[in-house]
């Protein structure tokens, strides 16, 4: 497995345009090596090959669940109907990004 190093978590957040104080740096490299650490002790277990992968850890049916079928959709007037404010056929929402 690859070594988890400064640079290496420095070249991330670079590529991710994090900016990050060396604390956060030194931090994460302790989490990372001790990620690192159970990652080894987890691939020590024998027969864990063998174990089939899950993704839910309990009996769960989704037999509540409905058909997906395709519907004719709602015509614009009646799916406008309720907006508070309509901008070319289209719902117009005060702006969010500054």
């Amino acid at each position: 497995m690859k070594g988890i190093s400064l640079d290496v978590l420095k070249d991330a957040a670079n590529r991710l345009m994090f900016d990050m104080s060396e604390q956060e740096y030194q931090t994460l490299l302790v989490e990372f090596k001790s990620l690192v650490q159970q990652m080894e002790s987890l691939a020590k277990i024998e027969g864990l090959e063998n174990v089939e992968p899950m993704t839910f850890p309990f009996e769960c049916s989704t037999d509540y669940l409905r058909e997906d079928v395709a519907e004719e959709p709602l015509p614009r007037d009646e799916a406008l109907g309720n907006a508070g404010s309509i901008s070319d056929g289209q719902i117009k929402l005060p702006k969010v990004v500054l």
